[in-house]
C-alpha cells in the first residue's frame, strides 16, 4: 500500500474533502474501501486474533488483510497488540475513533439492507 504524506499549506483547511491535497481526503481514501470497512464491521465491539478477521472477511487475501490492518492502525483506528509468547499472539481491536467510524458503516449497512430491492431493480433496468 502506498500513502503520500499530505501536509495542510496555509490558509488550506486539513479537513476539506474537497481539496486534493487535504488530510481528510487522504483519510477518506484510506477508509473508503471495501476491505477498511468490512474489517471494521467485522472486528465489531470484540477483540480478534488476525485468524478469525481473514474467516471472518469472506474473499480477503493474507496481504490485503495485513495491508488494511496497518493503514488502519495507522489512522488510529484499530488497536493491534502483540502479546509476547511463542509463537507471538497478535490482536486487533477497535479504537474509539474506529468505535465511532463502526456506528456509521452500521448505517450503510441498514441503508443497504432498506434500498437493495430498489438498487437490484435499477440495476436490471438499468442493463436491460
Amino acid at each position: 500500500m502506498v500513502t503520500k504524506q499530505v501536509t495542510a499549506t496555509e490558509g488550506t483547511d486539513p479537513a476539506d474533502v474537497t481539496r486534493a491535497d487535504s488530510l481528510a481526503r487522504e483519510i477518506f481514501s484510506d477508509i473508503a474501501n471495501k476491505w477498511a470497512l468490512l474489517i471494521i464491521e467485522a472486528v465489531g465491539d470484540r477483540t480478534l486474533r488476525f485468524s478469525a478477521l481473514r474467516d471472518e472477511v469472506e474473499g480477503i487475501s493474507h496481504k490485503m488483510l495485513t495491508q488494511n490492518l496497518r493503514m488502519l492502525e495507522r489512522n488510529g483506528l484499530l488497536l493491534r497488540t502483540v502479546h509476547p509468547t511463542v509463537p507471538p499472539r497478535v490482536e486487533y481491536t477497535l479504537t474509539g475513533p474506529g468505535r465511532a467510524l463502526r456506528v456509521t458503516i452500521d448505517g450503510m449497512c441498514d441503508w443497504t439492507h432498506r434500498h437493495l430491492g430498489h438498487i437490484e431493480a435499477a440495476r436490471h433496468r438499468f442493463d436491460a
